[in-house]
């Protein structure tokens, strides 16, 4: 097999993961990282807008995204981040194809990889190893989703925060208090007192 470090720079990350994960040989590694094209975005760039049909999917290899949703108060609620080594899209709208409910948007300066929908359901139906993916991104984001919902019932602000630290170690590092606080379902101020007491 070709060693991954002869491989392009940007495709690196994508085939460590892979090459950890699978046993797979060097056609069927280079056959999913075709499929993944390069993109650089600027922090605060919106992937993904509400009401977008999502046709992408993306890999990090470096940088943070959040998916976020707006009432109509205009106040922001922070539903997942996606850090090094993580896919992320908005998955439902990627999925049944109707328009997103949420904003995928880049948090920091991020090198990520993108495949496009109909390349990222071909490698699921042709390649063992990318359906697997497919079901691990399902099962995380159906895990995740649960653990937030009912593991904040009966939390207080400071249990949130150090459930928050066990799952995820460098959230707090990398995401503003603003949006970790919205993430968290309690305010800045709130979450600022909770930091202090830890």
């Amino acid at each position: 097999m070709q060693p991954i470090n002869s491989l392009p720079a940007i495709y690196q990350p994508l085939a460590t993961y892979l090459v950890r994960k699978y046993e797979i040989d060097e056609e069927r590694l280079q056959s999913i990282l075709s499929c993944f094209k390069a993109v650089k975005v600027s922090r605060n760039e919106i992937l993904i807008s509400y009401d977008e049909v999502c046709k992408t999917h993306y890999f990090i290899n470096s940088g943070c995204l959040r998916l976020f949703t707006v009432n109509n108060a205009g106040i922001e609620t922070s539903r997942y981040f996606a850090f090094e080594g993580m896919f992320a899209t908005a998955l439902p709208s990627f999925i049944d194809q109707k328009p997103a409910l949420e904003y995928l948007q880049a948090i920091e300066k991020s090198e990520l990889l993108a495949i496009s929908r109909k390349d990222f359901f071909q490698l699921v139906d042709t390649t063992s190893e990318f359906s697997n993916i497919y079901r691990e991104i399902l099962e995380i984001g159906f895990v995740n989703a649960q653990k937030r919902i009912y593991g904040f019932q009966g939390f207080d602000a400071l249990e949130k925060v150090r459930w928050v630290i066990a799952s995820q170690p460098n959230f707090l590092l990398r995401v503003s208090n603003k949006m970790a606080a919205s993430y968290l379902g309690i305010s800045p101020s709130t979450l600022s007192r909770a930091k202090s007491r830890l």
